[in-house]
C-alpha cells in the first residue's frame, strides 16, 4: 500500500504493520537475551569434549557427501583457544585423522600417509574454530551480522538459532552465512551449517563434558622420523 493515498488510510496501515513491528521488536529482545546469556555462559567456560560429525556436502561440479565422526576437545584460558578433533570413522571406515588449533597455528595429520599439513594463513579461521564453543555474545558481535531465527529442541536441549554473516568481505567471497543452534546457557554449538559457494558443511555435537580435565593428547598427534611436513 502507498502512502500517497492519503490520510485516511493511515490508520488501516498502522494497524496491519503494527503485529509485524511488535514480532521484529520480540526478535530483537530474544536476540539481545540470547547474546546476555552467552556473555555470562562464556565467562565460566573452560574446556569441553563432545562426540561430533562432520558432513562435508559438495554441490559442484558433482554432488558428493563426505562423513567424519569423532570427538572434539575445546580449552580456553586467558582469551586463547584450543581445538583437537580426533577422528575414528570416515565414510564408514576406521580414520585416525587429527585436526589441531594451537597458538594460532592449525593442523592435520593424516596417518594413513604419515603426513602433517599446516595451514599457514589459518589465523582467518579462529572465528571458525571457537564458534560457538565458549564464545561469548560479544565476541560473535564483533565477527559477524546476527540474526535470531527462534528456538528449537534438540538432543533435548532448547537451543538458540542463530543465523551469521561473516563481517569480513574476505570471508563473504566464499561463506555466506552460518546458522548455529546454541545452547546460550553453556556457549557451546549443537550443531553448526557453513554455506560456501559450492558446499555445505554441517558440524553436529553431542555428548558434552563441560570443564573437565581434557586428556594429555588432547591437543597432539604422534609423529615418527617418516613423517612428511608440508604447508599449504
Amino acid at each position: 500500500m502507498r502512502l500517497s493515498f492519503g490520510n485516511i488510510f493511515y490508520p488501516a496501515l498502522l494497524l496491519a504493520l503494527l503485529p509485524g513491528c511488535t514480532a521484529l521488536a520480540a526478535t530483537q529482545d530474544d536476540l539481545k537475551t540470547v547474546l546476555g546469556r552467552l556473555d555470562v555462559s562464556a565467562a565460566n567456560f573452560h574446556s569441553v569434549s563432545a562426540q561430533v560429525e562432520f558432513d562435508n556436502i559438495e554441490t559442484d561440479p558433482v554432488p558428493e557427501t563426505d562423513v567424519q565422526k569423532g570427538v572434539v576437545y575445546y580449552d580456553r584460558k586467558n582469551n586463547s583457544v584450543q581445538m583437537g578433533v580426533h577422528m575414528s570413522e570416515h565414510d564408514g571406515k576406521p580414520s585416525g585423522k587429527t585436526y589441531t588449533y594451537v597458538s594460532g597455528v592449525f593442523k592435520l595429520f593424516e596417518p594413513g600417509v604419515n603426513q602433517v599439513t599446516t595451514f599457514v594463513k589459518a589465523g582467518k579461521w579462529e572465528s571458525y574454530i571457537d564458534l560457538g564453543f565458549g564464545a561469548s555474545g560479544k565476541d560473535l558481535q564483533a565477527k559477524w551480522d546476527i540474526e535470531y531465527l527462534g528456538s528449537e529442541q534438540m538432543g533435548g536441549v532448547s537451543t538458540a538459532m542463530l543465523e551469521l554473516t561473516p563481517r569480513d568481505p574476505e570471508l563473504r567471497k566464499n561463506l555466506s552465512k552460518v546458522t548455529i543452534w546454541v545452547d546460550a546457557d553453556h556457549a557451546v554449538s549443537l550443531k553448526q551449517v557453513f554455506n560456501f559457494n559450492s558446499s555445505k558443511y554441517i558440524c553436529q555435537y553431542s555428548s558434552f563434558n563441560f570443564n573437565i580435565k581434557l586428556p594429555g593428547d588432547a591437543f597432539k598427534f604422534k609423529t615418527n622420523a617418516q613423517t612428511v611436513y608440508q604447508n599449504q
